[in-house]
């Protein structure tokens, strides 16, 4: 399997090589050169699988020539080893047809922990086998950023410098990420918003000098092996609800667009996944979008649903790309306008295909505590406010009925707790093994929204370690 950029200019590479590059030379994302497809037959002999083992040979496919199954399968089992759950990624019915898929029994209760305990992995096994070390820079709305300091820490070839935008995640949120001192972790406070915090990374990235010098990697979204680990458990659940002999749709609480694009190649898979929800909270560039053909950036909003606090939603380009039939030219044309202007022109033809594949529906703050309140009365099911807007939009654009909808879970109540106890009264404890973060001490630096102070700070926490 190999690997191109959106943008055109950047040599095609293996899976391997795309792990550790993250983001391509020319600025656009890694897509696979040609998609695998699966047949019915080969769908219906995953079924009943345990976890670990249907992730392995989901994700075998793509990372083809770069890495053997069973190495594979080794690895998706010890990622999964330490989940809180037995069955890895749990589906909870909440009413007829609507089904919870809970993705945050992982180390740090949210979603990404699913792809990140697998990257940590990954990172490890091909750094070992080149002989090579790497720095990993990452910007997080939340989630990503505890998920990925987890998935990373004290590994001996990997430094890790996570930016946050200060102030703007839950409590818990920042905790997960500043609590954790061990010497290869080092945590940023970016005086901004989530999205300056993407700009930056990607600005260190663009930086062609610094990226050799600090041999830089990703564990965002930009980075493929992200979004591949997180198609099996799309396919998981629908197999589990009758795939591929009944089709399902599926609702997703996004900001940054990987988490439904991962269902969008299930799909492309041969996964009868027949609706795409995008669910959306006051930042709606991409329910706008979708709406009116309005990818316009607004500014960033706090709300209650930190983790989709974005306008710049990153993944998109992957799917423009796709809607552009592969035409990188027209894709990195119409990203420079976008960065240029801050207005995405999308032509009405590729809109249209956009619109049949995807539904959005924006959920305010109050109508995000009405459905957890709402959730818990009828169902006696304690959602995080994420979750609450995945649920809300599902029951926006219900398919027909005898359709099953599958809503992403993406993070556990006790990550915002005040949300939670607002809407139902409920303050939702942390697990045991979290009991204690309030009082565990934290590390972390504030820094200005400028370049040079922060690959200064990347330079020095990097430099130090490789000594």
């Amino acid at each position: 399997m190999r690997y191109v950029s959106t943008r055109g200019e950047a040599p095609s590479r293996d899976f391997q090589s795309v792990l550790l590059a993250g983001l391509a030379e020319d600025g656009g994302l890694f897509l696979p050169e040609s998609w695998p497809e699966f047949s019915a037959a080969e769908w219906r002999a995953l079924r009943g699988l345990p976890y670990p083992e249907l992730a392995a040979r989901v994700m075998a496919p793509f990372a083809e020539g770069s890495l053997d199954p069973a190495t594979l399968l080794g690895m998706t089992r010890r990622a999964y080893a330490g989940f809180g759950h037995l069955a890895t990624a749990p589906l909870v019915q909440i009413e007829p047809q609507l089904f919870a898929l809970e993705l945050f029994h992982g180390p740090t209760l949210a979603f990404k922990d699913m792809a990140m305990q697998l990257l940590g992995h990954l990172f490890d096994h091909v750094l070992a086998e080149r002989g090579e070390r790497v720095t990993i820079v990452g910007a997080t709305s939340g989630d990503t950023g505890s998920a990925a300091i987890e998935a990373c820490r004290d590994r001996a070839a990997i430094d890790v410098v996570i930016l946050h935008p200060e102030g703007r995640t839950s409590e818990v949120q920042r905790r997960q990420m500043t609590t954790v001192l061990s010497p290869n972790i080092h945590n940023l406070a970016v005086q901004g918003s989530f999205d300056d915090c993407q700009d930056l990374v990607k600005a260190m990235f663009n930086d062609a000098p610094f990226r050799q010098e600090m041999q830089l990697s990703a564990v965002n979204s930009i980075n493929w092996a992200r979004i591949a680990a997180q198609v099996p458990y799309y396919v998981y659940a629908a197999l589990a609800l009758g795939a591929p002999d009944r089709p399902v749709a599926v609702s997703v609480p996004t900001g940054n667009f990987g988490n439904v694009l991962a269902a969008w190649v299930a799909r492309r898979m041969g996964l009868p996944i027949e609706r795409l929800v995008i669910g959306a909270n006051r930042n709606d560039i991409l329910t706008r979008f979708l709406a009116a053909n309005d990818m316009s950036v607004q500014g960033v909003a706090p709300s209650l649903s930190p983790s989709m606090d974005i306008q710049v939603s990153s993944n998109f380009e992957r799917l423009l790309f796709e809607l552009l039939d592969r035409d990188p030219v027209a894709t990195a044309d119409t990203m420079r306008r976008f960065r240029a202007d801050g207005r995405m022109p999308v032509p009405d033809a590729a809109w249209k295909q956009a619109t049949t594949l995807f539904h959005g529906h924006a959920v305010s703050d109050e109508a995000t505590l009405e459905e957890i309140r709402r959730l818990h009365r009828d169902s006696m099911y304690l959602a995080d406010p994420h979750t609450a807007i995945g649920t809300a939009a599902a029951r926006a654009h219900r398919p027909e009925t005898g359709i099953p909808v599958i809503v992403a879970a993406t993070a556990h109540p006790a990550k915002f707790p005040d949300a939670v106890e607002k809407a139902t009264g409920i303050r939702p404890p942390l697990p045991p093994r979290l009991a204690d973060l309030f009082a565990r001490e934290e590390r972390f630096t504030v820094l200005p929204n400028a370049l040079e102070a922060v690959e200064a700070a990347v330079r020095g926490h990097a430099r130090r370690n490789s000594r």
